[in-house]
């Protein structure tokens, strides 16, 4: 833990229909390890390679684990993804609890949570029993109202125009 790690604690979500949840917790690890912070970031249902991704690969306060197939799939829900999801979980929980690293992202978490690969309470429960010094940050569609409410940071993502309504495709280093 850092020198300075006694001024963290706090919950963060990102959520919202919106483009943006992963840069903007991405973003928050860029100035955390610019403080001096020591990040991680766990991917749920996240196993494309995506352009933001690869210029983490150099920072060495940042340590990035991701769960998920590297293809998409149109129907979450499958084992594979309950597998990874548990793996990922299990995982969050390790991570939170060695007291490591000061700030955790647990990028897409409501996306496992909405489908129910895992339950919210248990969410509810891994943000309730971490250590006062580690900022958790949660990110993705449909946060749970009960996770709102423990927050002491929640941004919502509100889509209002976006190109690929017209059709465009994800551009490489914009939208992927």
């Amino acid at each position: 833990m850092s020198l300075h790690s006694h001024n963290l604690g706090k919950i963060h979500v990102y959520t919202g229909n919106g483009k943006g949840k992963t840069t903007a917790a991405l973003g928050l690890a860029l100035r955390a390890i610019g403080a001096g912070y020591k990040v991680y970031i766990i991917q749920f249902l996240k196993g494309q390679d995506y352009s933001e991704l690869k210029s983490l690969r150099p920072l060495k306060k940042i340590t990035l684990k991701r769960f998920g197939e590297r293809t998409f799939i149109h129907k979450i829900g499958t084992k594979p993804d309950r597998i990874a999801t548990l793996e990922a979980f299990s995982w969050a929980k390790k991570i939170i609890k060695s007291n490591k690293f000061d700030i955790v992202i647990l990028d897409e978490v409501f996306l496992a949570t909405f489908f129910k690969l895992i339950k919210v309470s248990e969410v509810v429960s891994l943000i309730k029993k971490k250590s006062k010094n580690v900022e958790l940050v949660l990110t993705g569609r449909k946060a749970p109202v009960q996770i709102i409410r423990l927050a002491d940071y929640v941004t919502e993502m509100k889509e209002i125009k976006h190109p690929y309504q017209k059709g465009l495709l994800a551009r490489k280093g914009i939208e992927d």
